[in-house]
């Protein structure tokens, strides 16, 4: 009789000890043309990541020239004085590096990719973009043309058509931030290089400007690359812009975007709330995040599980504008679609689950799922030294110390179920929200009437 053999196996793998963990602390600097400096050495990330911040924010583009911003941004790319458009694309291939920028309210903010080993020649291109843009009139010319035939597809879906609308709704005409971001059609046909050169040299200067690098500098002499680099960008000393005041708009009311024949409803519902220097920004954060951050949040249940009226449903909260004096404003929103029979019914529910919650409030179990995916998550979330950029960059633009990210965990992890409970209340008051709803009108407004959640106007898609 054969004996079987016997089977050896290796010992189960045992976890090891947690390390404590906290989000990366950047040292700062000065170069010696004013340009502010961030760095953070992130051992083992051998893509580094750039962020420029420019202080060329919306409100700065002139009169009649929306967009301007935007169209300064993508020209960075498009030629230097050493480079034409094709070569500066073919330059920054050859080094494997990405180069984006787009302009938002804060400014104009420019985002750099490249292998450790290319970063002399990748920031070297960088510095020729900030210093030397060509601004050409044939490539503006282009880029113009090319905005323009964006702006009938941003209308024609839903979700830009329904962001247009609130931002409309919620500020005043003569505030910029109740127009496009990126202009209309009849501001953007305005634009020409030599407006575009304008815009750059009265905003664009290293003395108003960061620049955050973060990945493995190990064997980087980073004062010497920046020095001949960035350092060689020149400008004036001028100060940085100061912020205007916002005012805003949020009676509760719903505004019908008539698409007739539309098969689903798109829904945003918002209003302006405190910026994340406000002291309730944690609690904030938290209480949105049960209410509808993820698939297991209190709206997607409700509206998606129990009653199958959407695929998703999204609370959140941006910010749209910091000040250093430490005012600022951001958009609480809640957004999803639903099919157009059951639009009625849809936002019947929404306005339950927000009754309920401030009648029940939260569960410590909603609470307890919210730190682990807000908390948990955050070593993964930042693996990448684009992650980190970014969110230093955006600690700049708003103004925040450099250790807010990682104090901001620690407050998430010590905010309790009331104090969530009370500011995603205060944050989605039912009788105080903006309802833009982008749709068939003939179906849906006599439903949504009914629902007696504030006046209801009709107005047309472009």
């Amino acid at each position: 009789m054969t004996e079987l053999a016997t089977m050896e196996f290796h010992p189960q793998p045992q976890a090891g000890e947690a390390r404590p963990w906290a989000f990366p602390a950047p040292e700062r600097g000065t170069l010696g043309n004013g340009l502010t400096l961030l760095r953070c050495h992130r051992p083992g990330q051998q893509v580094v990541a750039v962020e420029i911040l420019l202080d060329a924010p919306l409100e700065a583009e002139p009169k009649g020239l929306d967009g301007i911003a935007t169209i300064m941004a993508r020209a960075f790319s498009e030629g230097t004085d050493k480079h034409s458009a094709e070569e500066f694309a073919a330059e920054l291939e050859r080094c494997g590096a990405t180069l984006d920028a787009h302009a938002d309210h804060p400014g104009v903010r420019l985002s750099l990719e490249v292998p450790v080993s290319r970063l002399p020649k990748a920031l070297g291109l960088l510095a020729d973009a900030l210093r030397a843009p060509a601004f050409e009139d044939g490539e503006i010319e282009r880029l113009v043309r090319n905005r323009l035939d964006e702006i009938p597809h941003e209308t024609a879906n839903p979700a830009r058509r329904a962001a247009k609308e609130l931002s409309r709704q919620l500020f005043p005409a003569d505030s910029r931030m109740s127009r496009p971001r990126q202009g209309t059609e009849e501001t953007v046909t305005a634009i020409d290089s030599a407006a575009v050169r304008s815009f750059y040299e009265k905003h664009v200067r290293p003395a108003t400007a960061t620049a955050v690098v973060v990945g493995d500098l190990t064997d980087v002499d980073l004062d010497a690359l920046l020095g001949d680099t960035l350092g060689t960008w020149t400008g004036s000393q001028a100060q940085a812009r100061p912020v205007p005041s916002v005012t805003a708009d949020d009676t509760g009311r719903v505004i019908i975007v008539d698409r007739p024949g539309a098969v689903q409803t798109q829904l945003l519902i918002g209003r302006v709330g405190a910026d994340r220097h406000d002291r309730v920004w944690p609690a904030q954060v938290l209480g949105t995040y049960c209410l509808g951050g993820t698939l297991t949040s209190r709206l997607d249940r409700v509206l998606r599980e129990e009653k199958g009226y959407t695929y998703g449903v999204r609370a959140f909260g941006q910010v749209l504008r910091s000040a250093p004096d430490g005012t600022g404003i951001s958009m609480l929103a809640i957004s999803g679609s639903v099919d157009t029979p059951n639009t009625g019914p849809a936002l019947d529910d929404l306005w339950k689950v927000l009754r309920t919650l401030a009648a029940e409030g939260l569960t410590d179990a909603e609470r307890d799922v919210a730190v682990q995916n807000l908390v948990g998550v955050a070593p993964l979330k930042y693996e990448t030294a684009g992650a980190v950029a970014g969110t230093l960059a955006d600690q700049v633009e708003q103004h925040l110390p450099d250790d807010f990210q990682a104090t901001l965990y620690k407050q998430l992890a010590a905010t309790g179920t009331v104090e969530a409970t009370a500011a995603a209340v205060n944050a989605f008051p039912v009788d105080r929200l903006v309802t833009v709803l982008v749709g068939d009108a003939a179906q849906i407004e006599e439903p949504v009437r009914a629902l007696g959640v504030g006046e209801v106007s009709v107005v047309t898609a472009e």
